[in-house]
């Protein structure tokens, strides 16, 4: 087994990091909703969807699903 040695030698993912936030925040929502799931558009509202389109909602989804 391989352990890192000591002395702050830890390498961050960013990309993880900023994954893992995101999650929490879903679970936050989640948890805050008052129905059984949380729609398509409050998902979309807590990851910020729009702002990363650059606030396009009414273009076509990127994948072929359901916007």
């Amino acid at each position: 087994m391989h352990v890192a040695p000591v002395g702050g030698t830890a390498v961050q993912d960013y990309v993880a990091l900023a994954e893992i936030e995101l999650c929490g925040e879903l679970i936050i929502a989640a948890s805050a909703a008052r129905e059984d799931r949380l729609s398509l558009e409050s998902i979309d509202e807590v990851l910020r969807v729009a702002e990363e389109r650059g606030g396009e909602r009414d273009r076509e989804p990127r994948y072929g699903g359901r916007d």
